[in-house]
């Protein structure tokens, strides 16, 4: 199997080279051996490696920014998406894709099914949505897999900012009446190489995110306790912190039909950040 990987120094991306090696010949780029933003130079790519798999991991993330930088958020979250697509239809391969519970705007009181409406706050939840959807229109094989709030031992995310003020010494003030799944690059991982290492399910849109749920604020507390440090932790609303972007106050995913088409169900976000928390000095 050959297999092309973007986004190889992302959380997501450097948690699947490693396994996807296992299932044959990878060939994975970083944005700078690989830019989403230029579309010729991604079907070039594509035609050169005629890989049977498809993984892309590359995204424009920068929820805030995307706000001032809309059209570069849409051209690599929801053009170049498409221009893998039509390369994959070309090849007969298969498209794997992650997206985001910020395509929902978070009103509804029970977790989200594939099939409930899209309503994105954000510019990043509409060029996210953007790009499952010219994925659909592409008419090649895929499998787009939503998540939620996305760690890693490395990189810029929630953790290892809390992890770096706490240990500046700083108090910590954190949203309270938000809610959703810690989902790690390696949880995400692994259930990439298992959809692609099993007898597959039916194609289309599923929702991957770890189980039970939080808040960023239970999260951060859970973060420096485990970790022994003596940090407080303060609940603050989301209109009192002063937002920059709005984001869905209920970001919980219904993970039922990637287990009926898998039987994969990951692990409790606790046991996630655990793992993730060893590997961290």
């Amino acid at each position: 199997m050959k297999i092309l990987l973007t986004g190889r120094s992302g959380q997501v991306g450097s948690a699947l080279e490693p396994l996807l090696a296992r299932l044959g010949e990878v060939s994975a780029f970083d944005h700078r051996a690989l830019d989403l933003s230029d579309q010729p130079q991604l079907r070039r790519r594509v035609a050169h490696e005629r890989p049977d798999v498809i993984v892309n991991a590359a995204a424009y993330t920068a929820v805030d920014r995307a706000e001032a930088e809309r059209a570069q958020a849409f051209v690599v979250n929801g053009e170049a998406p498409g221009t893998l697509a039509e390369e994959a239809a070309r090849l007969g391969a298969l498209l794997i894709h992650f997206s985001t519970d910020y395509v929902f705007d978070g009103t509804k009181s029970v977790p989200y099914v594939e099939t409930d409406a899209p309503n994105p706050l954000n510019v990043y939840g509409e060029s996210k949505l953007a790009g499952e959807r010219a994925i659909a229109a592409s008419g090649c094989r895929h499998i787009i897999l939503r998540t939620s709030w996305v760690y890693a031992a490395h990189g810029r995310n929630f953790v290892n900012s809390i992890l770096a003020a706490a240990r500046a010494g700083r108090t910590l003030t954190v949203v309270n009446d938000q809610r959703g799944a810690p989902t790690s690059s390696d949880m995400i991982a692994g259930a990439v190489l298992r959809v692609l290492s099993e007898p597959r399910g039916p194609d289309g849109l599923y929702h991957l995110s770890a189980s039970g749920e939080t808040t960023w604020f239970d999260f951060a507390r859970e973060i420096v306790e485990r970790k022994g440090l003596a940090t407080s932790v303060t609940p603050i609303a989301s209109a009192d912190y002063g937002m920059v972007t709005r984001r869905p106050a209920n970001s919980l995913l219904d993970n039922s039909k990637l287990h009926a088409a898998f039987g994969i169900a990951l692990p409790h976000w606790r046991e996630g950040l655990a793992a993730v928390l060893q590997t961290i000095n």
